[in-house]
């Protein structure tokens, strides 16, 4: 119990390390890696088609107030494949990134969709399913989310309440339809999100 109180605290910390060091160091983030390309509000991670449990994740982004769609809006998710790896590759620059990655940039509605998979456990450590994410509002700086993690993971129960409190912020519920798994989840903007020096 101690062990995973300490990897909570270091998670935590570390958490609060990258908010601010992508804040200090604009355009380092992960969030900007997709170049050239257009972004609109549906993306796919690579290899989703050929994936077993595909997922298929929708919501709205809403403005702090809860109800005013938020425009323009990129939210960037990263993830381990089925075995719970993170697949690594390197692109023209010799940039190393995560193989398993999309984007979408929000439309008038504030809605977004990806097209995934469902990650594994990796064996070596004890950590949730989960799928990172990174988010960018017009005129501040990127900012990480708390990672979607899936309702059906065996590892929630061993997690205190004060854990567990936090995973539920972010969860994912699962249905099944038409041989896909698809799970909504809205986000509200923190109207403390700092505004871009």
């Amino acid at each position: 119990m101690k062990n995973k109180m300490t990897l909570i605290y270091f998670l935590c910390a570390l958490s609060s390390c990258t908010i601010l060091y992508a804040q200090k160091n604009e355009k380092t983030s992960a969030i900007y890696d997709y170049g050239e390309r257009t972004l609109n509000n549906t993306d796919s991670i690579p290899d989703f088609v050929s994936k077993q449990n595909k997922l298929k994740i929708s919501g709205t982004i809403f403005e702090n107030d809860g109800i005013t769609p938020a425009k323009d809006v990129i939210l960037y998710i990263c993830q381990a494949d089925e075995d719970g790896d993170f697949v690594l590759k390197r692109d023209s620059n010799r940039k190393r990134y995560v193989y398993h990655r999309a984007w979408v940039k929000t439309d008038s509605d504030g809605q977004y969709t990806f097209y995934t998979f469902i990650p594994g456990h990796n064996p070596y450590v004890k950590e949730l399913k989960q799928i990172e994410r990174i988010i960018k509002v017009p005129g501040q700086a990127e900012q990480v989310l708390n990672p979607y993690f899936f309702n059906d993971d065996h590892l929630i129960p061993d997690l205190s309440l004060a854990c567990r409190a936090q995973v539920v912020q972010s969860i994912l519920k699962l249905e099944k339809k038409d041989g896909i798994y698809v799970a909504t989840r809205d986000i509200k903007l923190d109207k403390r999100l700092p505004n871009i020096q």
